[in-house]
């Protein structure tokens, strides 16, 4: 029972490799197979913490282990876009291109400061993943989103700016830091609040 949370991020891992092969074969229902697939990844990732915590199993590896997992899928989901949809990706080559930039830029500063990546769960984040999955599902479908990209976009910089902040602010690594308000309890010293279904 303690090994589901482990098993439920590993499969992110498989589930992201399909798609980018799927991608790659297109064969019948490819896509259908992917959104599926992308779906799950997102329900493994929900489910994976909360049943953690639920198992008394939580611990700052688990979830270093669970942000590089992350990652890796939704690069993958990407990179699966991409191969199908490349068009899309160079009409909004600039947007995706600063996301990216910001994305790393988060890891950079995590790695700088305290030689870790990032691993905030900031309570934003999640729902931002809420609609890159809505927006990801959309360009696999249709190869085209404009309305919801753009949504996406604009909510992914705000949140990438809100953990640039927590990560200057706080003076030690910290995982599951919900929001930047919390970040300067935490520098403060004091105690915080964690939601038992968004964090540790």
């Amino acid at each position: 029972m303690k090994k589901i949370p482990l098993l439920l991020i590993l499969s992110r891992v498989l589930f992201g490799i399909i798609i980018i092969a799927l991608s790659l074969m297109q064969c019948l229902y490819f896509q259908n197979i992917i959104i599926m697939l992308m779906i799950l990844g997102l329900l493994s990732d929900v489910f994976d913490g909360i049943i953690a915590r639920r198992l008394n199993v939580s611990s700052p590896m688990l979830r270093r282990l669970d942000s590089g997992v992350d990652q890796f899928f939704w690069l993958s989901i990407v990179a699966g876009c991409y191969i199908t949809c490349p068009n899309f990706f160079k009409d909004n080559l600039l947007k995706i291109s600063l996301l990216v930039a910001m994305e790393a830029g988060c890891y950079a500063i995590s790695y700088i400061r305290f030689g870790k990546e990032v691993a905030t769960h900031a309570i934003s984040s999640k729902f931002w993943t809420l609609v890159l999955l809505a927006t990801m599902i959309q360009v696999t479908a249709s190869c085209s989103s404009v309305i919801l990209f753009n949504i996406c976009f604009y909510l992914g910089i705000a949140t990438r700016i809100e953990i640039i902040g927590m990560l200057l602010i706080i003076k030690e690594w910290t995982n599951d830091i919900p929001t930047i308000y919390h970040a300067f309890l935490i520098r403060n010293g004091k105690e915080i609040t964690r939601h038992k279904l968004f964090n540790g």
